[in-house]
């Protein structure tokens, strides 16, 4: 008989025996108790999504999602939940998936083999063996745990026949597979093709082999960074159902924290939730709305403090490379994303890797699978979604030299010294070449752009300020404002964009709408801005026109 279908402990957390318990194969649930505590969100509607799908033809998902997204604590969830070697009624009971109907068909009901395939190439690396043996040290793993849960194989055994055996056994219970990181050696071995190779078959073997899937597998849970990587136009592991960052669909409400759970945290441990936002949100999906960096989250509720926690979590080489790259149109997209302008992207031509790159598309695809870019799956666009990815963009553009974009930051930072400094001709000038520079000919009057024309010109105002678009104040909608951060002693900026008309009558639709309302209380200067041009002047004559004054003087 199968040692792994061992009884379950009633001893809670502790539940699993000395003997048996394995490091690969049902590893127990002391993981996820020890993240169990009060700073943990209850994500454990993810479990109630993959019991609708066990023994079923949707049965094997993957997750793929950046970096600091949770996707460790899900797979420690997932574990704890499944593993028949312990009872982890005592773990659950609070949760939501305690009220689940089937809760108590599956809780403890499965072999579970939990991978984390960063350690196994973590270890290759540490060992100087390639990384073309990760899939023989998975092998050898899997083998070692299970021979000591006492299961005896035979000579002629592959890893396949012998788990197949174990399952087919006399009160055999079929295998859910938990992989963490699966695309570690994809990431990891990104010039190997051979090494890629080998481990996809790996899972090939475990997911594509109809005899032993059908048998031996009764759902399996993959998580990673990149979807799977495609062979050709298709997915090397075609029977996963994927959910990506920039697709999660029904995923989508564990992909990070989303708005309901940080305020309760923020409320809880009295954090203000607006300095939150402005730092950790961004990300959003169809269905949930905002979603946040929980490891950001969480980081700035244990300290006290507001910091570039997942920047600091992560290497910034991999920023550097990407943006560098010698793509037609890339350094300007890299400008407009940094000047707060969201940009078009076609992500399906990704080919799921680190190297094959047709163009800017596939790097701005593979950004917003890092988490440096926030994915609008409406609109098709890109953004840089907080203040803590714009720092990590900033510090990156001057680290590599981005010239174009140095150059654009520059030109913005004296912008707003004139605008401050009231020195009317030098800003007119300024837009007006930007204007031209950055708006083809049948965009040129559009609304639209010139909002974007406006965030591009005042490209560093992260530094200082916090921008509104169609502020609805008075009796209507300002174009563009820029209100100060509470750590900044600027004045209030409210830009207001006309053609045709003189820029004092752009002025003077500020004060008679009253666009000032409600501002006067933050203690500030106000100043106001208007900006003007002939929008039926002949090309290059679109003579930019500029005045600025301060409220109440």
């Amino acid at each position: 008989m199968c040692m792994l279908t061992r009884a379950r402990s009633n001893t809670g957390t502790q539940g699993e025996t000395g003997l048996n318990m394995g490091v690969y194969v049902n590893p127990g649930n002391r993981s996820f108790a020890r993240i169990n505590g009060p700073r943990y969100v209850d994500k454990t509607g993810l479990i109630s999504l993959m019991n609708e799908r066990i023994g079923k033809d949707n049965s094997l998902v993957c997750i793929s999602r950046p970096r600091r997204f949770g996707k460790s604590y899900a797979a420690k969830m997932l574990t704890a939940y499944y593993d028949c070697s312990c009872d982890s009624h005592e773990l659950f009971k609070d949760k939501k998936v305690a009220k689940a109907k089937e809760y108590e068909k599956y809780i403890n009901q499965y072999n579970v083999i939990c991978l984390d395939i960063t350690g196994f190439t973590s270890a290759a690396k540490d060992s100087g063996v390639s990384l073309r043996e990760v899939p023989g040290m998975i092998k050898k793993a899997l083998w070692k745990d299970l021979v000591e849960s006492k299961f005896v194989p035979k000579d002629d055994d592959t890893l396949n026949d012998f788990m197949l055996r174990c399952v087919e056994s006399k009160n055999g219970k079929p295998f859910i597979f938990i992989i963490d990181e699966w695309d570690a050696v994809i990431r990891e071995a990104r010039d190997d093709e051979i090494a890629q190779t080998a481990y996809l078959n790996l899972l090939r073997g475990w997911f594509k082999n109809e005899n032993f899937t059908s048998k031996a597998v009764a759902a399996a849970y993959m998580t990673g960074i990149l979807p799977i990587k495609k062979d050709g136009s298709q997915s090397a592991i075609s029977d996963f159902k994927e959910f990506s960052i920039i697709k999660p669909r029904q995923f989508a409400p564990y992909v990070g924290f989303t708005e309901d759970e940080v305020r309760l945290l923020c409320e809880r441990h009295h954090v203000d939730f607006d300095t939150m936002k402005q730092w950790y949100d961004g990300y959003s999906f169809k269905g949930v709305g905002s979603v946040y960096n929980p490891n950001s989250v969480i980081e700035a509720i244990e300290n006290d403090d507001f910091d570039f926690y997942w920047a600091e979590s992560s290497a910034a080489e991999p920023l550097m490379d990407y943006i560098s790259k010698d793509y037609n149109g890339l350094t300007k997209t890299i400008a407009q994303l940094v000047g707060g302008v969201e940009v078009k992207v076609n992500t399906t031509g990704f080919a799921n890797d680190l190297t094959t790159f047709k163009g800017k598309n596939d790097v701005l695809t593979l950004l917003i699978h890092l988490g440096y870019l926030a994915y609008d799956s409406n609109k098709k666009t890109a953004r840089i979604p907080n203040k803590e990815i714009r720092q990590e963009f900033q510090k990156t553009i001057h680290e590599v030299k981005h010239k174009a974009t140095l150059k654009r930051l520059e030109e913005s930072e004296k912008l707003f010294i004139d605008t401050i400094q009231g020195h009317e001709e030098a800003v007119a000038a300024q837009i007006e070449r930007v204007h031209a520079e950055e708006t083809v000919a049948i965009h040129y009057n559009k609304e639209d752009s010139l909002r974007s024309i406006i965030k591009l010109a005042y490209y560093s105002y992260r530094d200082h300020y916090v921008q509104f678009e169609e502020l609805a104040t008075g009796e209507g909608f300002a174009d563009v404002a820029y209100i100060p951060i509470a750590d900044s002693d600027w004045p209030i900026l409210l830009i207001e964009l006309k053609w045709k008309e003189s820029a004092e009558s752009a002025i003077n639709q500020i004060l008679n709408k009253k666009y000032t309302y409600g501002l006067e209380n933050y203690g500030r200067p106000i100043l106001l801005v208007g900006i003007t041009y002939d929008k039926d002047a002949e090309a290059g004559k679109k003579k930019h026109k500029c005045k600025i004054v301060e409220y109440g003087r």
